[in-house]
């Protein structure tokens, strides 16, 4: 091992060092990028940072190409070889992380865009289900207005022929009839402006 490795070394980091700070840009922009967010790019085994970005990475590979060129200049060459593959290794994930970056945003692009499909799904079937329950109450409704009138015809039919000791109990319970008929037709008029409220959206 010579200076002229870890020059060549140092000169690989610096240029990846331009492409990680870009990457990192344009990542920071990317919707798609926070499902990485919080994520380690590498294993604590080859990196000891702990970030989602590229730039720290290299960073702690710059600071080790320094280290290394201190033990040379201490004739630790023992140290130093040990030292220098590791370098490598991390160097060779720097290239294959900014390579593998756009194929990364794909994959998270289409997970953000299943996220959305997903919660589009959810409102439309939400939307269903809250138009099929107003359908149902409607007509419901339109039961309890149907038995309301049925009873009606009776108790006025039960009026005419009553005698008048009965006629002012009756002619009460018609009175009742009539506003619970009256605030069933209510209720249907404000359910038909819900449907129709529903099924614009």
């Amino acid at each position: 091992m010579n200076k002229q490795t870890l020059l060549r070394l140092k000169e690989i980091v610096n240029a990846l060092s331009v492409q990680a700070l870009e990457i990192d840009q344009h990542n920071k922009q990317n919707k798609a990028f926070s499902f990485r967010k919080d994520s380690n790019v590498f294993s604590e085994a080859l990196f000891s940072t702990h970030s989602e970005f590229l730039t720290p990475y290299v960073n702690e590979t710059l600071s080790k190409i320094n280290e290394l060129e201190i033990l040379l200049q201490q004739n630790k060459r023992q140290f130093g070889l040990q030292r220098l593959q590791h370098l490598e290794q991390q160097v060779s994930a720097l290239i294959n992380a900014i390579k593998a970056n756009s194929t990364l945003n794909k994959s998270s692009e289409q997970q953000l865009q299943a996220s959305k499909e997903r919660r589009y799904k959810q409102a439309a079937q939400r939307m269903m289900a809250s138009s099929q329950a107003l359908h149902q109450k409607l007509a419901e409704t339109f039961e309890f207005e149907r038995r309301l009138q049925v009873m009606l015809n009776d108790k006025e039919r039960e009026l005419g022929s009553s005698t008048e000791q009965h006629r002012q109990a009756i002619t009460q319970q018609i009175l009742v009839l009539h506003q619970r008929l009256g605030r069933c037709r209510q209720a249907i008029s404000k359910l038909e402006r819900q449907i129709e409220m529903s099924e614009k959206r």
